[in-house]
């Protein structure tokens, strides 16, 4: 008796382990929001039929394909593998009801999670736009930038923030996942985040790859008292106001404004404190060049007086090209200040006494010249006023202007 009793409860023992380790077991009840993957087995005029390996097929209906784009809906297929989100269990006819458009859409948070976890930066153009700020698409999300994280939004003193906003409309910006909120659908974006961290590694990568005498194109960013500054792409170089021109430059802007593109030439790059040094004149002729062939100690020059100091007058005898009128060389007699006797912008017969092209210097004088024509009234500053302040890099040129004295000395 106690063997029979045995026997069967191995049986019974034996059953059961067949049956938990059966598909039958595995099986559990599909819920709302499930991702399930499975094969597309029929495609009908009004829904498609999916095998997710449930003993039941899936329906996906005609509503559903209706939220896809044309081509997506024209190129599925019997036989292939797709994702499908459960929205029905079980309808009134017992059938499991998925959306394809559902899991794609869930396919795009997930995408927008790994991207703010992993700082990825995207571009993507701007679709819309309302008071707080611009909307751009996200697969089938709608991403938003708040105004905040727009910086790239035009300029314009009468225009409203609206206004800015709606230009952008059509514009690619580079973006940043900054936050995803499935549950309230949230998903923001920062344009400025981007632009950062894009900026970073560019510039970390222009660093690297620069090398001094390259050429490069660039865009002017911004002008300082002391030079120009230009974005070659990632990174900001200085065009200092000695190198813009082989012309004297009182300021940036009198050569260059904000937004133009210009060609530089790399002077030095110091990798530590990440500065980038840039000359324009660089790439322009060096009028000094054939100062030796086109003038000659005794001729008799035409110049412009440009710049009047305590020891003398410069005058420009073409472009980029000045000599120095020693305050003994204005006239026979003694001269207190070169504003006695020359004002800025007056033209002048002057001799040349002396060339040195490679130090850049000419030696003028007015008092061995031809007697020049009766002046005219002098301006403001012959009438005793005081010489205005220089402009910004007087104080380096002032320097070279006496180093210019000492050699004509």
């Amino acid at each position: 008796m106690n063997e029979f009793v045995g026997e069967r409860e191995n049986k019974e023992t034996s059953l059961m382990w067949q049956y938990l380790e059966s598909e039958a077991y595995d099986y559990q009840r599909p819920q709302r929001g499930n991702i399930l993957n499975g094969t597309i087995i029929r495609i009908d005029p009004n829904e498609v039929v999916v095998d997710v390996n449930l003993k039941r097929e899936a329906i996906i209906p005609s509503k559903d394909l209706d939220k896809l784009e044309a081509d997506e809906v024209a190129n599925l297929s019997v036989g292939d593998e797709v994702a499908v989100y459960v929205m029905q269990p079980e309808d009134n006819e017992g059938r499991l009801v998925v959306s394809l458009n559902m899991a794609k859409t869930q396919e795009d948070w997930e995408r927008a999670e790994q991207m703010m976890a992993s700082g990825e930066v995207f571009e993507a153009k701007v679709s819309g736009h309302n008071k707080g700020g611009v909307i751009v698409p996200f697969g089938r999300l709608r991403g938003f930038i708040p105004a905040s994280q727009v910086s790239s939004m035009p300029m314009g003193e009468e225009d409203s923030r609206t206004d800015r906003l709606q230009r952008l409309l059509g514009k690619p910006l580079m973006l940043k996942v900054i936050e995803v909120n499935q549950r309230r659908r949230r998903l923001i974006l920062s344009e400025r985040a981007a632009v950062k961290e894009w900026r970073k590694e560019a510039k970390e990568k222009l660093l690297a790859e620069l090398k001094p005498g390259d050429i490069r194109k660039g865009v002017v960013t911004n002008l300082m008292n002391f030079g120009a500054f230009v974005d070659l792409g990632g990174a900001d170089g200085l065009v200092h106001v000695s190198e813009l021109s082989w012309q004297r430059v009182k300021h940036p802007r009198d050569v260059l404004e904000v937004g133009q593109e210009v060609e530089v030439y790399i002077l030095n790059i110091d990798q530590e404190r990440e500065r980038i040094g840039l000359s324009m004149k660089r790439l322009q002729k060096d009028p000094w060049s054939q100062v030796a062939e086109k003038y000659n100690v005794g001729d008799i020059v035409e110049g412009e007086i440009t710049n009047l100091t305590d020891f003398g007058a410069f005058a420009r005898l073409d472009e980029g090209i000045e000599g120095l009128i020693h305050i003994s060389e204005l006239a026979d007699h003694i001269v207190a200040h070169p504003r006695e006797v020359v004002h800025r912008g007056q033209v002048l017969p002057l001799k040349i006494v002396s060339i040195d092209a490679e130090r850049q210097r000419i030696g003028l004088s007015l008092k061995r010249a031809p007697e020049p024509p009766a002046p005219s009234s002098p301006p403001e500053e012959a009438a005793g006023e005081e010489e205005p302040p220089a402009e910004d890099g007087a104080t380096e040129q002032s320097s070279t202007e006496e180093e210019r004295l000492a050699a004509h000395e």
